[in-house]
């Protein structure tokens, strides 16, 4: 699985640190190091309001944010690893 996250001036400003971070202590938590590629990708587009634009392989997913992190790593990417 591979999913990048956007750090472009937007979602940089929206707390994408922040949410490497996450990401970052969930795999490892997770033990997913050897399942789950984390990059970086500048800007994705897909700019919204709130949150962070994250690509979790061919899918977008826009407007993610500390709060609905947890939530969010459980369904797209726990759930996912499983059902391969």
């Amino acid at each position: 699985m591979i999913i990048e996250i956007c750090v472009g001036s937007s979602c940089h400003l929206k707390g994408s640190e922040n949410i490497v971070n996450l990401f970052r202590d969930k795999i490892a938590e997770n033990f997913l190091e050897n399942d789950v590629v984390l990059a970086g990708c500048f800007c994705a587009g897909k700019c919204s309001r709130t949150g962070v634009t994250v690509k979790i392989d061919d899918e977008e997913f826009t407007g993610l944010t500390a709060e609905t992190f947890n939530e969010f790593f459980k369904y797209n990417v726990m759930k996912k690893l499983v059902e391969k």
